[in-house]
C-alpha cells in the first residue's frame, strides 16, 4: 500500500502502519482479520478504537495516549496470528 509501511507474515499482508500518509487519522494503523469468529467481531464491534474500514476485512485502531499502545500490540499480534492460520490452511487445503 502506497505511503504505508506494510507487515507480512509469508505473502500474507496482515498490517499497515503510516509512513507518508493516514488512513482516517495520523494515529491509526490497519490490520486485517480475515473472517472474524463471531465473538471476535464483537469485540471489534464493541472497541471505540477500533473502526472497520471500506475494505472488507481491514480494522483501523486508532491509538491515542500511551497506555493504548498495548492493546495495538495485542491486535497487531491477532493479526499475525490469523495470517499465519489463513497461511496454513491455504496449504492444507491443497
Amino acid at each position: 500500500m502506497f505511503g504505508f509501511n506494510s507487515f507480512y507474515r509469508g505473502k500474507s499482508i496482515f498490517a499497515a502502519l503510516p509512513q507518508t500518509r493516514a488512513w482516517k487519522t495520523p494515529n491509526s494503523f490497519m490490520f486485517k482479520l480475515s473472517s472474524p469468529a463471531p465473538l471476535l467481531l464483537s469485540r471489534l464491534e464493541a472497541n471505540p478504537r477500533i473502526a472497520t474500514s471500506e475494505r472488507g476485512a481491514w480494522f483501523l485502531f486508532e491509538v491515542r495516549n500511551e497506555p493504548d499502545l498495548h492493546s495495538a500490540l495485542e491486535w497487531l499480534t491477532l493479526a499475525y496470528e490469523n495470517a499465519t492460520v489463513a497461511k496454513r490452511h491455504r496449504s492444507t487445503s491443497k
